[in-house]
């Protein structure tokens, strides 16, 4: 049985009564991969969905983001590249069918885990709790969430067998309260299907709630966490909602490489024991733009652009060594031959493209709404900016008498290039430096701190901690410095929009830095799948005809940016690069 191929007669859903899954009374096996529509340019959609019904897997699951759906506080979309109902009838169409995880926390090495950076605008913000202000924000976005989802339900004649109540609670278990309350917010707006929740082998401890399926998640099969399973949940199916095909990568780290033979020996294994499996990630994609997390311990430490995360079908779509034995593996469990592979998409190796304008950042500072003053300086998201800052950059300006020892008191979130106004470069402030020698001059003159948001932590108790930029007091020779003026550098498609129409230079003049870099990419023919490579610059984001995609840093280990082809245009492509250093 497939989506769309159903009986007519009385339905029965997807079933967790025994200790095996039934779906219309027989018994069912989950086959999952994880594939994130967020990560996926939507013209590849498709394309990966097949892959994925030809590898074998029967079931898609997919996150739900829900500070992309909701940018600003009550302002909903879930349009283009955000449009989850296409992307489920989609799979559909495949023949997969969906198990629905809408958090609303999702972890995920998304940033914040996918909570909106609006809700820290409330100082007293207690996230993944009943905290009313976090609550009726739940509920808010659960309306407008469900609404478009319900309809898609197996019962109604849709894909999705199955929906998950929050995720990995258990690793945070700090208001009992707090996952009824979750349950009954998909209940109540009109969610029928089987419940399920996901947690690692400590949190199965904390994270249940009564009358939903505990399932567990791990890379490494462990008799003890699966006979734990057992005893808090006799006589039920077992599913191991993400096995970890691979795992993600963090700046100035090494590139993490999951070995294809210890994976499908541990899939076979799970397979043997008559369990249910997820992949997570079947395909990883992409942190487009300034999504990407981060780790908190022992300081900051942010995930990279890409999501490849060594899993079997790569970023950009193509068949890994995981794949073709996972196929193999899967093809045991099916009693039809699986459909024919999909063609790989062809990619273009592009001619260089020449960097020949630059504009100053301090340039630009005209294109920005009206700064705001403050005494003391603000967080990013207390910005008085469509409702507080969630990304990119701010810009804090004071002024200074004297040179002397300026401390940031630890309270620099997360990157700070300080100088003065005539363009004396002075040094960064971060976790590890707080101190900096500002040198001696003549009057006053302006301070500057450009302060970079290299990502919130998506998962740990840090959460409630993540405002960024300046997050307290400044000092110089120990006296606070006041009277900031600060400027939202969000990097969105209407200030990117501006530059074209001002006055770069030349790159025979001595570049300035932070500044913007611009190129062009001339693509015959038709737009293929590429990738950006940056020999040479430091660190920054890249935009190509206004599609951020995504940070770059030289210290690795990601060297290169997919370069989506859907996104470009046949001709000029405008390339520009925000460089921080």
């Amino acid at each position: 049985m497939q989506p769309g191929v159903r009986k007519q007669t009385k339905r029965e859903g997807l079933s967790a009564n025994s200790s095996q899954f039934t779906l219309e009374g027989e018994a069912f096996r989950i086959l999952g991969g994880s594939a994130h529509y967020f990560r996926i340019p939507r013209a590849h959609w498709k394309d990966r969905l097949l892959k994925m019904k030809a590898c074998g897997l029967n079931t898609l699951t997919t996150y739900v983001p829900w500070n992309l759906h909701e940018p600003e506080r009550g302002l909903f979309t879930f349009q283009g590249q955000l449009d989850l109902e296409v992307y489920l009838r989609l799979a559909a169409e495949v023949g997969l069918w969906v198990i629905l995880r809408p958090g609303p926390y999702i972890c995920s090495e998304w940033d914040l885990g996918g909570l909106p950076s609006w809700l820290l605008r409330d100082s007293n913000m207690k996230l993944t709790t009943t905290y009313p202000g976090f609550a009726d924000a739940v509920g808010s976005f659960f309306d407008k969430l469900i609404l478009r989802v319900a309809s898609l339900q197996y019962m109604k004649g849709g894909p999705i067998i199955a929906v998950q109540v929050e995720n990995e609670y258990g690793s945070y278990a700090k208001d009992d309260k707090y996952m009824p309350f979750i349950k009954e917010a998909l209940l109540s707006r009109g969610i029928t299907e089987l419940l399920l929740t996901s947690d690692n082998r400590e949190g199965l401890k904390h994270g249940g709630v009564n009358g939903v399926l505990k399932t567990i998640n791990f890379q490494k099969l462990n008799p003890q966490a699966i006979q734990y399973l057992d005893a808090v949940q006799p006589r039920r199916p077992k599913l191991v909602m993400e096995y970890w095909a691979g795992w993600f990568d963090l700046w100035g780290d090494l590139h993490h490489i999951f070995a294809a033979e210890d994976m499908i020996a541990t899939v076979t294994e799970i397979l043997k024991q008559g369990m249910s499996i997820n992949l997570y990630m079947f395909h990883g994609g992409t942190n487009f733009g300034f999504m990407s997390g981060a780790l908190a311990t022992p300081s900051l430490r942010a995930m990279v652009t890409s999501y490849d995360y060594d899993a079997p079908l790569s970023e950009v779509g193509d068949y890994t060594p995981k794949y073709h034995l996972l196929r193999d593996l899967l093809s045991h469990y099916h009693s039809e031959k699986l459909p024919e592979r999909p063609t790989p998409y062809w990619r273009k190796e592009y001619d260089a493209v020449v960097v020949y304008q630059h504009l100053p950042l301090w340039d630009t500072l005209k294109l920005i709404e009206e700064p705001f003053k403050s005494a003391s300086p603000l967080n990013m998201e207390n910005l008085p900016v469509n409702n507080g800052q969630s990304y990119g950059y701010t810009l804090y300006e004071t002024m200074v008498t004297s040179g002397g020892t300026l401390n940031s008191m630890n309270n620099v979130r997360d990157c700070a290039l300080v100088s003065l106004i005539d363009r004396v470069y002075i040094g960064v402030l971060d976790y590890k430096t707080q101190e900096l020698a500002v040198p001696d001059g003549k009057g006053e003159r302006s301070l500057r701190l450009l302060v970079e948001n290299c990502g919130k932590v998506n998962y740990g108790k840090a959460l409630d901690e993540q405002r960024k930029g300046l997050v307290g007091d400044i000092v110089l020779n120990n006296s606070l410095l006041k009277d900031f003026t600060m400027y939202c550098l969000d990097m969105k498609p209407r200030f990117i929009n501006r530059l074209a129409g001002e006055h770069w230079k030349s790159l025979s003049h001595k570049p300035t830095y932070p500044g913007f870099f611009q190129g062009q990419l001339v693509v015959d023919g038709y737009p293929r799948d590429s990738f950006l490579k940056l020999p040479g610059w430091g660190k920054g984001v890249v935009f190509i005809n206004e599609q951020n995609l995504g940070r770059h840093w030289s210290i690795g280990p990601q060297q290169t940016l997919y370069l989506p082809g859907p996104w470009l245009n046949k001709g000029v492509n405008q390339r520009i690069t925000d460089c921080g250093v």
